[in-house]
Order: C-alpha cells, then sequence, then structure tokens
C-alpha cells in the first residue's frame, strides 16, 4: 500500500473525469434519442472530436483509477475519486465565462470537507487483494437485477425519470467496474502479463463498455444536474460496498469514529446535491 500515490491518483482520475464527461455531455445530447442505450450510440458519438477528446480524458481517469488502486483500498480511493464534480463546475464556467456563485462554492467546501472528514478516521486494512470467484456472485446479481429493473424504466419514461434511472444503472455499473480494476490490478502487480489467464480482465471489458454505454445515455437523456450528481453519489456508495463485501476492507472501527465517518459523508452529499442545484449543470 502506497497512501502517497493512491491519493494523488486518484485526484488526477476526478480531474479527468470530470472534465470528460462535460465534453461528452455536450456531444451525447446532439444524438437522436433512438440511438439510447445501444451500440450504435458510441458508434456515432466516436465521429464528434469533442466527444473523443471527453472518451480521451475518461480512459486517462480509468487509467489513473486503475493505478490508485492498486496502491489502495476501494474505501480510500472512491470517495476521493467521486469528486469529479468539483472539477466538472469549475471547467463549467471557465467554458461560458461565468463565475461560480455563492451557492456553488458552499457546495465545492462541503462536498470537498466531507471526503476529507470521512478519510481522516479511515483505518487502512489492506483487505483482500483478489478475491474468488464465489465472493464476486452477491455484487454481480445485485447489480445485474438493478440494472435489468431500472433500464426498461428508463426506456419508457423520458425527461428526468429516464436520466435518473440510466444513471443509477451507470453508477453502480461503474461502481463494479471499479472493483474488478482493483482486483485486475492487483493480479497485474503479482503476476504481471499472466493476468491473461484470469477472468477479471474480460468481465473487466465487459462492464467497462456496458458502463459507458449506460452513462452515456444517462447523458445524452438530460441535463447534468440530474446525471452526475447520481453517479457522484451511488458509485462511491457502490464501490466502498463492494470493498467491504468482496475484499475484506474495512470502515471505522469504532463508534465515534464511523460517527465522524458518517456525518463526513452526509456533508458530502450535502454539497452534491447543492452542486445539483447550479444553473451551470442545469443548462
Amino acid at each position: 500500500m502506497n497512501i502517497v500515490v493512491a491519493v494523488s491518483s486518484a485526484l488526477m482520475a476526478a480531474v479527468c473525469f470530470g472534465i470528460g464527461s462535460v465534453l461528452q455531455h455536450e456531444a451525447a445530447r446532439q444524438v437522436s434519442m433512438r440511438k439510447s442505450m445501444r451500440l450504435r450510440l458510441l458508434l456515432d458519438l466516436g465521429r464528434r472530436p469533442r466527444w473523443l477528446v471527453g472518451l480521451g480524458l475518461s480512459v486517462s481517469s480509468f487509467a489513473f483509477l486503475g493505478l490508485a488502486l492498486a496502491f489502495g483500498p476501494l474505501v480510500l480511493v472512491l470517495p476521493l475519486a467521486a469528486t469529479d464534480l468539483l472539477f466538472a463546475l469549475p471547467f463549467l464556467a471557465l467554458r461560458r465565462g461565468e463565475p461560480l456563485t455563492g451557492w456553488e462554492k458552499t457546495g465545492i467546501v462541503c462536498t470537498a470537507g466531507g471526503v476529507a472528514v470521512f478519510l481522516t478516521v479511515l483505518p487502512l486494512s489492506p483487505g483482500t487483494t483478489a478475491p474468488a470467484v464465489h465472493d464476486w456472485v452477491p455484487a454481480f446479481a445485485a447489480v445485474v437485477g438493478v440494472v435489468a429493473l431500472l433500464a426498461p424504466v428508463g426506456a419508457w419514461h423520458p425527461g428526468r425519470l429516464r436520466t435518473a434511472a440510466y444513471a443509477i444503472c451507470a453508477a453502480l455499473m461503474l461502481a463494479l467496474l471499479d472493483g474488478l480494476a482493483k482486483s485486475t490490478a492487483s493480479r497485474f502487480r503479482t503476476d504481471g502479463l499472466d493476468v491473461i489467464v484470469h477472468w477479471e480482465p474480460y468481465a473487466l471489458m465487459v462492464v467497462g463498455v456496458t458502463s459507458l454505454v449506460l452513462s452515456q445515455s444517462a447523458f445524452q437523456a438530460g441535463s447534468l444536474a440530474v446525471s452526475l450528481p447520481i453517479i457522484d453519489t451511488l458509485e462511491p456508495i457502490g464501490a466502498v460496498t463492494i470493498g467491504i463485501v468482496v475484499f475484506g476492507e474495512q470502515l471505522a472501527l469504532t463508534g465515534w469514529a464511523l460517527t465522524v465517518q458518517m456525518l463526513g459523508a452526509a456533508a458530502a452529499v450535502t454539497g452534491i446535491v447543492l452542486l445539483r442545484r447550479s444553473p451551470l449543470a442545469a443548462e
């Protein structure tokens, strides 16, 4: 475990994903809704330079995330990586030549401060580096089950409900992707190129493409004010849950420390809710 590498890489992942999401959202909103939830959506977006730049940043984000997860636990890395909204909104403000409002600044402070408080009392237990296949069954069953239920709901109900349904599906699939990335990175550190004989890299590719289709469909369906806060809230919660259930990682070990963590998490979610109200994201 190397905390400096894990923390710095997680923050770089947040920067790349935040800026990349803005560019991908701008491009996805220009595509016909008939291509939503289909691979044709990616083929259409692939012809748009702005989306390709955003995709490059998202790929860079995932590379930084993989590096962070190779040196740190999910319960440390994902709360930091999920602060991408803190970088997306200032980038939006810069692109549009608008200053951040007081509420937006308050949301940024609440989110950053809440994450910092959450991590202050976090015990850094290494957990299991590469769980067995049967350890993954509950995580896959839960994520696939929710996606199977909510994806049709999004397809049948346009507007904010469609955006929210697709964003929830994307967030949970991204949480599963985070767990697979950690397991793959751990195997690569120990086995090198022999990682290709294990199942995780192939599951990583399938889940990665699925999460990309879901996230782009959420961006296409509505504003970032709906999709990005949902992803920023549910992805780290899902990934931390996978870290605890699948990898055997730990949250706070004492009652007072757990209380501090919950207060920090509440402050971070409050900040995300405030940022959700931003006119920049709503546009």
